[in-house]
């Protein structure tokens, strides 16, 4: 990345709006309970569209004179074609590196002269493009926004320089166990083929492939007003954030392409195994330990968030405290559940000492068949108090609100989503995390995959007999 669009990336929170948050405070002198919830009190969303049908939603925020204008589209990596894995996010990044009559250069000075930030974003359910901008500057700002997202140029200079620094990070990515580690577990969790098992960049072989016309075709397909949604917040008046918006972007049409097709469901995986891979001299074992997990749209959301927290999801969860607090065998043990349009993963895992691999993989077991086991009503009241008083937190600024937003409509989540959250996790009980434990949290069938130096730790993690173990070149482990 350049120092320039570097430059782009950074977003002034401090000056941004903060939101309302009422809180009903606990006595925290006794031991947490489930007591009332706390509500969260988020100003209204103003629904509008354009004329050509583009919907717009507009939250007005009138404390500080920004105005954050965030683009989603709902297109990103679950999207890209078999055989060519990396397209969309490399059309994503290659946005504002030229569009309209201006080149990179001109786009970032153009934004920097205006006071604002603009950036460009992909993910594996939808992509992005953000603008952080005085509002009195925002009728100069749209045209710029305008022309990275309705025209895009795509020149092949900039294409091979962002080419060349992929193709430079997955090298270096293969002499980096904690890269490799998490390329590895996708990879033998989802498959080489199925879209999850490869990373949002791509593969060399995709990149070095990916020509502008690629990038121009993905970009015609997929952004297209009736698979976008303006999110403005801020020191803006509705109609008169519509009114902007339609003077830019009302014109832009729908091109004539095919539906959207979801990712398919992975086949979860039937026996656990272990698999080394080797890398001499490494100074730590990179462990992930896990399987296929759930979709963002699953009934159990909230509860699986909740025993995540338990689990893995926080610093006082039960691996955090066991591997870094009891043993000191790491600097930090987490778990979480990657929740998409279709099932990502759940993974555990950890930085561990070389010399207390094998142990280490023995207290991840222990605590991962640990909580399927009935949780006590003290624990889940803390875990629930966590997540309840730290919800508010996420929408400290508009640019954290509008981000949340952009949620609501990549999964189709509604309206009064967030208005209901706490007192949905409020609402879990005891009985609950143990069925959802017991569904989606089976650690006899999980991979365990271990990065680092084979003749350090293979002894001991074979010793441990927790299944099949084979070993790995980092090649084998992530293909060409």
């Amino acid at each position: 990345m350049s120092a320039t669009k570097g430059r782009l990336l950074c977003v002034v929170a401090t000056l941004c709006g903060c939101l309302s948050v009422a809180l009903v405070a606990q006595d925290r002198s006794k031991p947490p309970t489930l007591g009332p919830p706390s509500t969260l009190t988020l100003p209204s969303i103003q629904k509008r569209a354009l004329s050509n049908g583009l919907p717009v939603w507009v939250i007005e925020n009138h404390e500080v004179p920004l105005v954050q204008v965030n683009l989603v589209i709902r297109a990103g990596s679950g999207d890209d074609p078999a055989g060519k894995f990396g397209l969309s996010s490399l059309t994503a990044a290659m946005l504002d590196e030229g569009a309209g009559t201006r080149s990179s250069l001109q786009i970032a000075d153009a934004v920097e002269f205006l006071g604002a930030t603009l950036s460009t974003t992909s993910g594996f359910d939808a992509s992005a493009v953000r603008m952080n901008v005085p509002v009195a500057r925002l009728a100069d700002a749209l045209p710029v926004m305008a022309d990275v997202v309705l025209r895009p140029t795509f020149p092949d200079a900039d294409l091979n320089r962002l080419r060349q620094e992929r193709l430079t990070a997955l090298l270096q990515a293969r002499d980096e166990p904690e890269s490799i580690a998490p390329m590895a577990f996708a990879r033998l969790v989802f498959g080489p083929t199925h879209r999850y098992g490869t990373g949002a960049m791509g593969t060399n072989a995709t990149l070095k492939a990916f020509t502008a016309a690629d990038l121009r075709a993905f970009h015609l397909a997929h952004y297209q007003p009736a698979r976008s949604t303006f999110v403005v917040v801020g020191d803006i008046i509705a109609d008169v954030a519509v009114s902007l918006l339609e003077k830019q972007f009302g014109g832009w049409k729908n091109a004539a392409t095919a539906s959207r097709v979801e990712v398919p469901a992975a086949l979860q995986l039937s026996r656990g195994e272990i698999v080394l891979v080797d890398v001499p001299g490494a100074a730590q074992s990179q462990i992930r330990i896990g399987w296929v997990g759930v979709s963002r749209s699953t009934p159990d959301f909230a509860a699986i968030q909740v025993l995540n927290t338990i689990l893995g999801g926080s610093f006082t969860s039960r691996l955090n405290q066991n591997l870094r607090e009891e043993h000191g065998y790491t600097y930090g043990a987490s778990s979480r559940f990657e929740m998409r349009l279709s099932p990502g993963a759940f993974v555990a895992g950890a930085g561990v000492q070389s010399d207390k691999t094998a142990e280490s993989i023995r207290e991840f077991f222990n605590e991962l068949n640990g909580i399927s086991k009935p949780i006590g009503e003290e624990e889940l009241g803390k875990a629930e108090n966590y997540m309840a008083l730290s919800f508010p937190g996420q929408f400290e600024t508009s640019s954290d609100l509008a981000a949340n937003l952009e949620e609501l409509i990549a999964y189709n989540l509604p309206e009064n989503y967030f208005a209901q959250y706490v007192p949905r996790i409020r609402a879990i009980t005891a009985n609950e995390l143990q069925k959802v434990a017991g569904r989606y949290i089976q650690p006899s069938r999980f991979v365990v995959v271990v990065v680092g130096d084979r003749k350090v730790i293979e002894p001991g993690v074979r010793a441990l007999n927790l299944g099949p173990v084979r070993a790995m070149t980092v090649d084998e482990a992530l293909g060409p």
